[in-house]
């Protein structure tokens, strides 16, 4: 076993190494350079058709809203609380500089996504809208390069479907047991009864279930939170100007060492910065873009605008509000019982607690929603590409392991899994990343055609587009 995870780690060291990492900007700049800076411009207007009536005659299984809803249950969670913290304390408040960086050009990226997933969906024997990376791989670079476009699409929905278990199961249902046992002391074994009959209850009833529960559940969780972390902000006002300053300073000088931190150089700033970014907001892996193909919609393009919202709210929001709170409220400085710095989720706690009476409550229960919404994301991500390697009549054996694993990892170590399934997920980039730049002349034909009939032409300002 301990060669095994050597082996994997090995792997695991090039999926979320800086050569990947690389790659996962460098498309998300071209992308955004092809499509003129769109997805900077059109974030309003994006919020605009969100919540705006349904396309009219629109196909698909899920109202749009709910597919981001959906989207972002899967996104928004561990790495927000915890993935923020870790950021922090190993690059200093300048990685935070090259999460928002990493998140800007990541909105094109997500776009592109949910773009090529609308555009190349299908319709299963059951009659269900059905796409992702694996079937836009398949049908789309299968167009040209029906080899290439097979093998690609295979490849991510293996990887896709194993690493679900992992980091979309094991690891948060894991989270939660941890968390309510340490804070609430609720025995472990209860809390993986508890998981096992809710998810069950919601995945049984399929993708609109899913979605009607995500709907509700994600964006009242995420005011709640965000508006604990506004009220500390607000606490600390006096300390925000300094924190952003140490967050431009520090994204381009090292940061010297002081209380519990150790110090960090700018490439720890970038390296730690992006990568969390990355785990956090899922642009380039292309698993929202499952959840998006579901949608009901015949536009491509709107639905496209609509995902890259799940980037800047997910990063730019969320994990801005988490990194405010840390930094002001000094608890990235503190030391803990083991004479070491802070980090992970016990450093977002020790932040919220220091600056709010039951603070460290708000994140125990941010956690656990935000890990079971999670498990609900990912179990139709892990369905969806199941499905692409076997048929739709397997799906429900697939539903029964998803509810088995979550009631069996709330009591075991999950650090192989972990590992195992971390490095899947990293590794579900690769087809999805030349899937994207092989089909992005689509993507800014598609987007050029959307708003030179809409009398937006994609290179327009900001206050052109806006007039209309």
């Amino acid at each position: 076993m301990e060669q095994l995870n050597s082996i994997i780690s090995s792997i695991n060291a090039f999926a979320w190494g800086p050569p990947m990492l690389g790659i996962l900007g460098v498309t998300g700049v071209l992308l955004t350079l092809g499509l003129v800076f769109m997805p900077w411009r059109k974030v309003v207007y994006g919020f605009g058709i969100l919540f705006a009536k349904d396309d009219a005659g629109g196909e698909g299984e899920v109202k749009p809203f709910n597919a981001l809803m959906t989207a972002l249950s899967a996104t928004v969670g561990t790495g927000n609380i915890a993935g923020v913290a870790t950021a922090i304390a190993l690059g200093g408040p300048g990685a935070i500089f090259y999460m928002w960086l990493i998140a800007a050009f990541g909105m094109a990226t997500k776009y592109a996504e949910a773009v090529c997933a609308v555009e190349h969906r299908e319709v299963d024997a059951d009659g269900k809208y059905v796409g992702g990376p694996m079937y836009y791989l398949r049908n789309g670079v299968g167009a040209f390069a029906p080899e290439l476009g097979k093998y690609l699409g295979l490849a991510f929905a293996v990887f896709g479907a194993i690493a679900a278990f992992g980091i979309g199961n094991a690891v948060q249902v894991n989270s939660m047991a941890a968390a309510l046992q340490n804070t609430f002391s609720v025995p472990t074994y209860i809390t993986g009864v508890v998981v096992a009959v809710l998810v069950g209850f919601v995945i049984l009833g399929g993708i609109q279930r899913i979605g009607e529960v995500a709907g509700k559940l994600v964006p009242t969780m995420i005011v709640l939170y965000v508006g604990a972390a506004l009220v500390i902000i607000l606490i600390n006002i006096t300390d925000v100007p300094a924190a952003f300053v140490l967050i431009f300073k520090h994204a381009f000088n090292p940061i010297a060492a002081a209380g519990g931190f150790a110090g960090a150089a700018v490439a720890a700033a970038i390296r730690f910065g992006v990568a969390r970014g990355v785990f956090s907001n899922e642009s380039g892996l292309g698993s929202a873009a499952i959840a998006h193909a579901a949608a009901k919609t015949n536009n491509p393009v709107r639905q496209g605008i609509i995902a890259m919202l799940g980037t800047f709210i997910d990063t730019l929001i969320v994990c801005t509000m988490t990194a405010l709170v840390i930094i002001t409220s000094g608890a990235w400085m503190m030391v803990g019982a083991d004479g070491m710095g802070l980090t992970g989720a016990v450093l977002t706690s020790t932040a919220f607690q220091e600056s709010i009476g039951g603070g460290q409550y708000v994140v125990t229960v941010a956690l656990v929603v935000f890990a079971f919404t999670t498990i609900l994301g990912w179990s139709y991500y892990g369905e969806r590409c199941w499905q692409y390697l076997f048929s739709e009549k397997s799906i429900m054996i697939y539903r029964i392991l998803w509810v088995l694993a979550a009631l069996s990892f709330a009591n075991v170590k999950v650090d192989f899994v972990w590992n195992l399934s971390d490095t899947l997920n990293g590794l579900m980039a690769v087809p999805n990343l030349i899937g994207l730049l092989l089909l992005a002349p689509m993507v800014f034909k598609v987007t050029r055609e959307h708003f030179e009939r809409e009398g937006r032409p994609i290179g327009t300002s900001l206050s052109d587009s806006d007039k209309s």
